[in-house]
């Protein structure tokens, strides 16, 4: 059994969320929490930062100033000593570095980011579309049962293609909005639900 996992509300802060504090910058707190269509939301990012004067060095220094949520990195320990693990993510290689650090440098498959002469995010470059639920669907293909967690609205595709999917600290509509997945509250629910499903 192959566990993935999303990184983002799963293991780590929501990054945007995070910057949108350090830089005071409100109208980038809108998350895949809120947002289902990413393209839309990305271009939206994308022109805030180059309007409000955000290089991608300033959110890199933001990000090394965050940590994993509390309880994830004896979490994912636990779930590595049973699991293979891979951490299936829409964030940027340029943003993750630092956590991965903190989390001891799991598998990690997201994306690229490209910058303009001046140090501005130009274009970001997705792996591949509906990239979580290809390497779901890749995994399975490959003889693998598949067991995932997500907490927002680019996670359900990877939720319905996996053998089984949960909800870990959705909003109340996304729970709402998808009652077929289970919710756990709490890093030693979501290790208990994986278990109960290996």
């Amino acid at each position: 059994m192959i566990c993935c996992l999303d990184l983002e509300g799963v293991l780590i802060p929501e990054i945007w969320i995070h910057v949108a504090k350090r830089t005071k910058v409100k109208a980038l707190e809108i998350t895949t929490r809120d947002e289902p269509d990413y393209d839309k939301l990305m271009r939206t990012r994308l022109a805030i930062l180059k309007k409000e004067g955000i290089r991608l060095s300033d959110i890199q220094e933001a990000i090394k100033r965050m940590d994993p949520l509390p309880g994830a990195k004896k979490f994912l320990k636990a779930l590595h000593e049973r699991f293979q693990v891979i951490i299936l993510s829409d964030t940027y290689y340029e943003f993750a570095g630092p956590m991965m650090k903190k989390l001891d440098f799991p598998t990690l498959f997201c994306n690229k980011l490209e910058t303009d002469a001046a140090g501005f995010i130009a274009q970001y470059h997705l792996r591949q579309k509906n990239g979580k639920e290809q390497a779901v669907r890749g995994l399975k293909g490959l003889g693998f049962k598949v067991v995932a967690a997500g907490d927002s609205y680019n996670d359900i595709t990877m939720l319905q293609a996996a053998d089984r999917g949960i909800l870990f600290r959705p909003p109340a509509k996304i729970a709402a909005e998808f009652p077929q997945f289970p919710v756990t509250k709490t890093h030693p629910e979501l290790l208990a639900a994986f278990l109960k499903t290996a």
